[in-house]
C-alpha cells in the first residue's frame, strides 16, 4: 500500500519537476533526468513488500555530477525522501526505512549508479 502512495504522490508531484520527463525503471517513485538514459543491461532488483535492494545505472554524454547533483536534491525532498549529505563521490537521501545513494562511478562520460536498499 505504500508503494501505491508514493507513486501517487510522485505522479501529482511529476507536473512541478521539470527537468525530468519520466521515472527510472525499477524505481518507478524516482524521476530520471533529461539528458540521462538508463543502462538497462546493469540493472538489479529484487525484494517483497517489505523491503526491496534496486540498484540502476545512467549515463550522459552532456551532464556533469554538479547538475546531476542539484537535481536530486531539489527533486527527490518533493518526493518524501531526505537529504543526508554528501560521501566523497555520492549523495545519500532517506525515505522512511530506505536509504538512496546517488553515486558516480564515471567521470566522462558520466556515469552514475542509483542504488535503494533497505536501511539496516
Amino acid at each position: 500500500m505504500k508503494k501505491i502512495l508514493y507513486f501517487v504522490f510522485a505522479f501529482l508531484f511529476s507536473i512541478n519537476i521539470a527537468a525530468a520527463t519520466s521515472f527510472i525503471e525499477g524505481l518507478e517513485d524516482v524521476p530520471i533526468m533529461d539528458e540521462l538514459s538508463q543502462v538497462n543491461s546493469d540493472n538489479i532488483s529484487f525484494g517483497n513488500e517489505e523491503s526491496r535492494f534496486v540498484e540502476v545505472y545512467l549515463e550522459s554524454d552532456v551532464l556533469n555530477f554538479k547538475k546531476v547533483e542539484s537535481f536530486y536534491k531539489d527533486t527527490l525532498p518533493q518526493l518524501g525522501w531526505t537529504y543526508q549529505g554528501n560521501r566523497s563521490e555520492s549523495l545519500l537521501f532517506y525515505r522512511e526505512s530506505e536509504s538512496l545513494e546517488i553515486a558516480r562511478e564515471r567521470k566522462s562520460p558520466l556515469l552514475i549508479r542509483i542504488t535503494v536498499k533497505n536501511r539496516a
